[in-house]
């Protein structure tokens, strides 16, 4: 993920020295010191649409293609999720970059959070967890409090990383600045990010790459929509899940994914593969968070892996869906 050479694109920020500095030398690495891969896998369909066969391939595919990070969730499937990969890890574990989530039901709590905790690591079999993340913002529960048994979990070494999801940038600098009282860092956040959710680019990724925090990325392929599927006439997650359905409702997102399928078509590469790769090809170098019902429609993501993503791909790609507007009005400073 880091220490990839910086891609300049044309209609991106520049990336500031500061922030480049800081994106090559912070990285999470594996419990042997290897940099975690270029991408991660997420199990959330583990134990759900995806069986125990379709999951212990999908395993299979992504090792065999260099995928070291797999990122669960308490909450997944009801743990069946955490249970299935866990028993997966086996001799791989010190190979592996295993994260979880922690706090998406029942609060940020020091109780809620130990009690999942301890269920997560029983499911999956470990007694050292690489990354936990607070699955979601808590505006009932003093940040203290959370931070303080992050804290404790990592010093009794039980945790290696701490993590953060669906947090706005500001929360995510205030629980910077709680957690330093703590001697702790934040190490890795996980926002949603693809090519028809950019809302990322305007805060999120330029704060992580200031504050050293890796961005793992989820739904690079927009619950489905970028991989030409619904264009086809087929069926998904849009069609089943009311939340998904809402969030990519606008017409100018399925005129993005038709336009980026006719681009697929025209180079002879799967829409998918071009929407993961665009992700990762961020000058902050999101890690982009993959995931599949089965093995083979997992394999045009993995194949981003070794995606060669050029500046003017990116750009054509990028042109696609509207650039979001800057966090200032003072747009003419942005020109």
């Amino acid at each position: 993920m880091t220490g990839q050479r910086e891609i300049p694109i044309d209609g991106l920020p520049v990336v500031h020295p500061s922030w480049q500095r800081r994106i090559m030398t912070r990285t999470l690495s594996t419990p042997d010191g290897t940099a975690a891969s270029k991408l991660a896998f997420g199990t959330m369909q583990f134990g759900g649409k995806a069986g125990a066969d379709d999951s212990h391939a999908m395993y299979r595919a992504c090792r065999a293609a260099g995928v070291t990070h797999f990122d669960t969730a308490h909450s997944y499937n009801d743990g069946a999720s955490e249970t299935l990969l866990g028993g997966m890890v086996g001799d791989d574990r010190d190979q592996l970059l295993v994260a979880t989530k922690c706090g998406n039901t029942g609060g940020a709590g020091a109780g809620n959070i130990l009690a999942q905790f301890d269920d997560s690591r029983r499911r999956l079999g470990l007694d050292m967890i690489d990354v936990l993340y607070l699955h979601r913002f808590d505006p009932d529960t003093d940040l203290h409090e959370t931070l303080e048994t992050f804290a404790d979990l990592k010093d009794c070494k039980k945790i290696r990383y701490v993590g953060l999801s669906n947090f706005a940038a500001w929360q995510v600098m205030k629980a910077i600045a709680i957690a330093a009282e703590f001697g702790l860092t934040i190490d890795v956040l996980q926002p949603m990010y693809n090519l028809v959710k950019r809302q990322a680019e305007v805060e999120i990724l330029p704060m992580c790459a200031d504050q050293g925090i890796v961005v793992a990325a989820y739904s690079p392929l927009g619950g489905g929509l970028l991989t030409g599927k619904y264009g086809a006439g087929q069926t998904g997650r849009l069609d089943e899940d009311q939340r998904y359905a809402a969030r990519y409702r606008l017409d100018w997102m399925h005129a993005a994914a038709r336009d980026l399928a006719a681009i697929g078509a025209a180079f002879d590469i799967d829409p998918a593969t071009l929407a993961v790769a665009w992700v990762a090809a961020h000058p902050t170098h999101p890690v982009p968070i993959i995931s599949a019902q089965n093995a083979d429609q997992l394999r045009p993501s993995l194949a981003a892996m070794k995606f060669e993503m050029t500046r003017d791909l990116y750009a054509q790609l990028s042109a696609l869906s509207p650039k979001p507007p800057p966090a200032t009005d003072r747009i003419e400073e942005q020109e």
